[in-house]
């Protein structure tokens, strides 16, 4: 546009500032509302320097440049409304949506649709199913027609809350909604229908997903084999995997998985080796979350041996794209106590070894369950207090007390 001479109007402004927010960050877009002359500093440009802030789930500054339009008595929309609300249910405090909403009927400011859905979410948030039910009567009075959020967002809450009759109806209406055939909603559909626990209704919007997509993605037999390893019905799970196995023109590895941690769960061990070598051979290696379930599962074997070498293998594959896998808090837990009631120090330096890799520090808990279990074995260390200090770790006053008791110079 500037190649060419075009002037940019406001809403251009407004585009561009979202834009660079989007591909420079908020700082970037900031620099450029700043730079803007006042008279194109308007609603629209406000809007998407506060949208901005929202997504990025700055509170202190959505606000201030909330305060701001409204001092500039700036024409607002639900918009602005709409962002600063869901901001409010994403950092934990869906308390205060309703304020807004009562300060937005006080200004004759329309609720849209999307108002009124994250209204809902704010008060499902408080477990206020009522308040819920109350909203969507007013969003009907009101003359706004629900959307598949809506009905998607009223499924997910009622069965949340264990009322599953609720929840089917609201499923109904969602696949009244989904004129379009949109691929998304069907899973959700069989998502939300496997959580009510009906599996005569997963199985209809299947066939129905089948049908409108003869060319099932994977993503689609991965959710429904979830659902259905999820429901119990490994038969089901299993025929299903086959139909994808047999028609899919590449192995997908994360499909296979679902099958793989099913088995696991079921203490087939054998199968899920099976279908892990029958992956490979087909030229889908086990990634990380592969390796992850069979971690899993000789932990609650108590064959820690083994456990590590899966640990070993995952973080060595690493989730991909250069991003590392990570054991959980728990993994780590329940590794140090093993190694600390067995009073292994070997076992448990090796063990960090491995885990060094992928985590940049390995924390006070870990440290200080490796200090007992120097001290259950009655081994000494030159370098612990070192160690310490180059990871800025700090310990419990009776954890100190062992640390000099183990430290030799």
């Amino acid at each position: 546009m500037a190649k060419r001479n075009m002037i940019k109007t406001v809403s251009d402004n407004a585009i561009h500032l979202d834009l660079l927010a989007k591909a420079r960050g908020t700082t970037a877009a900031e620099n450029y509302f700043v730079n803007l002359p006042e008279s194109a500093k308007n609603h629209l440009c406000y809007g998407a320097l506060l949208n901005c802030y929202c997504k990025e789930l700055m509170t202190e500054k959505a606000e201030g440049l909330m305060d701001k339009m409204k001092e500039l008595s700036l024409p607002l929309s639900s918009m602005p409304y709409n962002s600063l609300m869901t901001l409010y249910t994403k950092v934990g405090q869906p308390e205060k949506v309703p304020s807004i909403i009562r300060e937005m009927k006080a200004s004759n400011i329309t609720l849209d649709s999307f108002t009124y859905n994250v209204w809902m979410r704010a008060l499902a948030a408080v477990n206020d199913i009522s308040g819920v039910e109350r909203v969507h009567d007013e969003m009907k009075r009101d003359g706004v027609t629900g959307d598949w959020t809506t009905y998607s967002n009223l499924a997910s809450i009622f069965v949340d809350a264990g009322f599953l009759d609720k929840a089917e109806v609201a499923l109904k209406e969602l696949e009244k909604r989904n004129a379009f055939k949109d691929l998304s909603a069907y899973q959700f559909l069989i998502t939300l229908y496997g959580r009510t626990g009906n599996l005569y209704e997963v199985y209809r919007v299947w066939r129905s997903l089948r049908l409108a997509f003869p060319k099932t993605a994977n993503i689609s037999y991965l959710n429904m084999i979830q659902v259905l390893v999820n429901l119990k019905d490994l038969p089901g799970a299993e025929k299903c995997f086959r139909e994808w196995e047999s028609g899919s023109p590449k192995y997908d590895i994360r499909v296979a998985n679902v099958l793989i941690g099913a088995y696991a769960k079921l203490d087939m061990l054998e199968k899920a080796e099976e279908l892990k070598e029958r992956a490979r051979r087909s030229g889908a290696k086990p990634n990380a979350k592969s390796w992850e379930i069979f971690l899993d599962y000789h932990l609650q074997k108590g064959d820690f041996k083994l456990a590590v070498d899966c640990l070993d293998k995952a973080i060595s594959i690493g989730r991909g794209n250069g991003e590392k896998w990570i054991p959980s808090s728990k993994i780590m837990v329940i590794m140090m106590r093993h190694f600390e009631q067995e009073k292994d120090v070997d076992g448990a330096e090796e063990f960090l070894e491995i885990v060094k890799k992928s985590m940049d520090s390995l924390g006070a808990e870990v440290f200080e369950s490796l200090i007992r279990t120097y001290a259950a074995a009655g081994r000494t260390s030159s370098a612990m207090q070192r160690r310490l200090k180059m990871e800025n770790v700090e310990v419990s006053e009776d954890t100190q007390k062992l640390l000099e008791a183990i430290s030799v110079e």
